[in-house]
């Protein structure tokens, strides 16, 4: 029977964040609320798809109340693309949910710095692979500030915790699941008979693992490669089989093992990984520790072009640098969130400029209510809201709950923003919406649902009039204009209109809204947003 290996309790004590005991965010805000206030609604179980049991499962963690998580993080030799940010925004949604609902998450997110593709990057470079890889970890920690993801936990390296690395090998060989060719350790997959119970593989039609080459010294051309002997120009650690280095899927079953222990909730990552590198893990995982269990394992889908994956592989992908130097990297989150994490979604810049322009909206509609509440100088009574107003609520905090307990819908969460955004701004602009009673209460009770729930979603920002200012420069520079050329378009257009050449200031008006730049007429006069250019407007169109 197998041995628990020393590190199969957590590496370190597993350390869950505290938590305050309290109402959700949600009831909080309407808490203070009586008479004709909302109800508070009672939260749903959240229901998870399981890739192992391949149906969606009421979510139930080991200790009640707290989660522990590990989600395998990226290969760092470059920078990320929009791939791995769909991956860490999916995951930093379901953290931020899980703490919204009061658990205590321990989150654990890996860097590879250990890898063929980091060897082969450092050498083209010049470089040493461990201090590239650092570098590029570091660029990687800045993309996730950029797109609002919380800091994991834990984020260990490869490279930090060879003794672990090595101690798992040494048990997996002990159990008789290994064997050593010439300074190699490699997996025997025919001494597992439950492989490809995760990816519904039979092992027949396993191929050999990826990164690895084919190798005739293999028992099974699926085993794959626990440790790799030295090769010359290649970082080395000593080890009982000789100096080497680990294989890609071990060092996330040790990792996992020592932060979390051999049995734990929740292990994630992009649905590339299903096999063979999670399957892999089982494996390796069983058989150093029998009572090996992990109870949810999750997937997203994929970013697509044109229908095919974005992978570095292929060369078919955008940097998160890349796409975040034109557009808001909110923007990014919220085109990330507006398909369900398990679906494909297809990158284009018809479905970024869509991203923009609504998150613009909603950002400027909250602006606008807070600049109305704050000039207002009577007491606001929060005792009491219209019905309609309460009803309204009500509706929107019942689709959140049963959007994100239903395995983490955001795009229906986004969608049904829509009802209390457009009353906010009939409540501003419209004239009976000026006229209607408790008005002040209504945009305070609106304005307070909608921060809440994008602070659990990631898409709260710290100032809407600064981000609102980084939409306006993004837009600016994809039309390719300055604002003073824009400001000089407009009183080309002011000075056509008073001259009554109609024809000239719709031109100038068409000139600016086919590169992104809409005029908004007023009382007040003319000023400018962005918009998604005229021409993908119309790729919309034909596209839908």
């Amino acid at each position: 029977m197998a041995t628990l290996l020393k590190f199969y309790k957590p590496f370190v004590p597993i350390r869950f964040p505290r938590i305050p005991k309290k109402k959700s965010l949600i009831r909080n805000c309407l808490s203070s609320l009586s008479s004709s206030q909302p109800s508070i609604p009672s939260f749903p179980p959240l229901w998870l798809y399981n890739t192992m049991r391949k149906e969606k499962q009421e979510f139930k963690p080991k200790v009640e109340g707290k989660v522990s998580m590990y989600v395998c993080g990226v290969t760092a030799y470059d920078l990320s693309h929009i791939g791995h940010a769909r991956v860490y925004v999916t995951f930093d949604v379901l953290y931020r949910y899980l703490r919204h609902l009061g658990n205590q998450v321990c989150y654990v997110r890996n860097f590879t710095d250990v890898d063929d593709k980091i060897i082969a990057r450092a050498n083209e470079l010049g470089e040493d692979p461990i201090s590239l890889s650092r570098r590029y970890c570091e660029e990687f920690r800045r993309d996730m500030v950029y797109l609002h993801c919380l800091p994991p936990s834990f984020e260990p390296r490869v490279s930090d915790h060879m003794p672990q690395i090595i101690d798992m090998i040494k048990q997996i060989l002990d159990n008789g699941y290994a064997y050593r060719v010439d300074g190699d350790v490699y997996f025997n997959v025919d001494k597992f008979p439950e492989y490809g119970r995760l990816s519904g593989r039979k092992l027949e039609d396993n191929r050999a693992g990826e990164r690895v080459s084919v190798d005739s010294r293999k028992k099974n051309p699926a085993d794959f490669a626990l440790w790799k002997s030295a090769k010359e120009g290649e970082p080395f650690w000593e080890s009982p089989w000789g100096p080497g280095r680990p294989g890609w899927h071990i060092e996330c079953s040790a990792m996992s093992a020592a932060y979390l222990g051999y049995s734990f909730d929740i292990h994630g990552g992009g649905m590339d990984l299903v096999f063979p590198h999670h399957e892999n893990e089982i494996a390796q995982s069983c058989a150093a520790c029998n009572q090996s269990n992990i109870s949810y394992w999750i997937h997203n889908g994929f970013v697509t072009v044109d229908s095919e994956k974005m992978s570095k592989s292929l060369g078919n992908f955008f940097t998160i640098r890349q796409v975040v130097d034109l557009y808001h990297p909110l923007a990014l989150r919220l085109f990330l969130m507006g398909t369900h994490y398990r679906s494909p979604i297809n990158y284009s810049d018809v479905q970024l400029e869509s991203a923009s322009d609504r998150i613009f909206y909603i950002y400027q509609t909250l602006h606008d209510c807070e600049n109305v509440l704050s000039q207002n100088d009577v007491p606001i009574r929060v005792d009491f809201i219209p019905p309609d107003t309460a009803k309204c609520i009500d509706n929107f905090q019942v689709i959140f709950a049963s959007a994100m307990s239903d395995d983490l819908h955001t795009s229906v969460v986004l969608a049904a923003i829509s009802d209390p955004l457009k009353t906010i701004n009939d409540l501003l602009h419209t004239r009976k919406g000026k006229k209607q009673e408790l008005r002040i209460e209504s945009l305070a009770a609106f304005g307070k649902i909608i921060r809440n729930v994008l602070t659990i979603l990631g898409l709260m920002p710290q100032s809407y009039s600064e981000v609102l200012q980084q939409l306006r420069e993004k837009a600016l520079k994809r039309a390719k204009l300055t604002e003073d050329q824009v400001l000089k378009k407009i009183e080309e257009r002011t000075a056509a209109r008073r001259n009554k050449e109609f024809e000239k200031s719709d031109a100038i008006r068409k000139d600016l809204a086919v590169v992104g730049i809409a005029l908004m007429d007023s009382a007040d006069g003319t000023t400018w947003r962005p918009a998604v250019p005229l021409a993908l407007q119309e790729q919309q169109v034909v596209a839908t």
